[in-house]
């Protein structure tokens, strides 16, 4: 499959981006994780990959992104420091608030009905159910950014048709001891035309003959300097936002 021009030559822009905000070294192309099944993955995959990333706005601009918020299916809204690993979550169905960060387990700070837990065991459990809800929905959301994330192998499963009927790449994922759930399996939809994931499939067991579900990836809009989607078929993503600074209506419970 023939790329066009454009995106090669917007990937070769990127990757002379090499600045960023952290003040760590600069970070060329689009360099896998530590633990990236590289040996195990598809050439053809890997080069797919890097082609996603520069579509959805490059890595640079991936990695100097630093505040997202969302809400999750209706259910919950999230605000993730991606750069620290801070997360809030307001589950207002159970009139509760979460803050953890992603880095640590067991600590954090959980309100409800806006008093504080102050029992170590309830916190503890609190914070690991946040956790949990961030590694679930972050993926809802970011799943394009983290395809070379550690403990992922990619194969090219060759070409197919989305649900909406557009010519694809297809991509397998699938994970070694990393998440919640290793034993998943997805295949993302690549449209070759923008590089663009539109679909993926979600196999609960790698092993299983067919998917659990399909969702469409769809209504990319830029947020920053980055693309993302909100539309998930029957339900969806909202009040997406990024922010270089902490907006003046959010304070952390922290």
């Amino acid at each position: 499959m023939k790329y066009l021009f454009s995106i090669v030559f917007i990937a070769l822009l990127f990757s002379c981006q090499t600045e960023t905000i952290t003040g760590e070294a600069p970070i060329i192309g689009n360099p896998p994780m530590e633990g990236f099944n590289e040996a195990d993955s598809d050439e053809q995959a890997i080069d797919i990959t890097d082609q996603v990333m520069t579509a959805m706005g490059g890595r640079a601009a991936w990695d100097n992104t630093r505040y997202i918020a969302w809400n999750f299916f209706g259910r919950r809204d999230l605000f993730w420091d991606k750069q620290t690993g801070d997360v809030q979550i307001d589950l207002p169905s159970d009139e509760l608030t979460i803050f953890l960060n992603v880095h640590q387990d067991g600590e954090g700070v959980v309100h409800k009905n806006g008093e504080p837990y102050t029992q170590a065991d309830s916190i503890q459990y609190y914070t690991k159910r946040g956790k949990s809800i961030w590694i679930n929905d972050s993926y809802w959301l970011v799943m394009p950014f983290k395809l070379k994330d550690s403990g992922v192998t990619l194969t090219y499963e060759g070409q197919d048709t989305t649900s909406a009927g557009e010519a694809a790449e297809v991509l397998a994922l699938t994970f070694e001891e990393v998440g919640d759930t290793p034993e998943n399996k997805y295949l993302v939809y690549v449209t070759p035309t923008d590089s663009l994931i539109k679909q993926w499939d979600f196999y609960r067991n790698a092993s299983d003959s067919l998917p659990s579900f399909a969702t469409p990836w769809a209504n990319y809009q830029p947020y920053g300097d980055i693309l993302l989607s909100d539309n998930r078929g029957e339900r969806g993503l909202s009040d997406i936002a990024v922010y270089d600074e902490l907006p003046n209506n959010f304070e952390w419970i922290k």
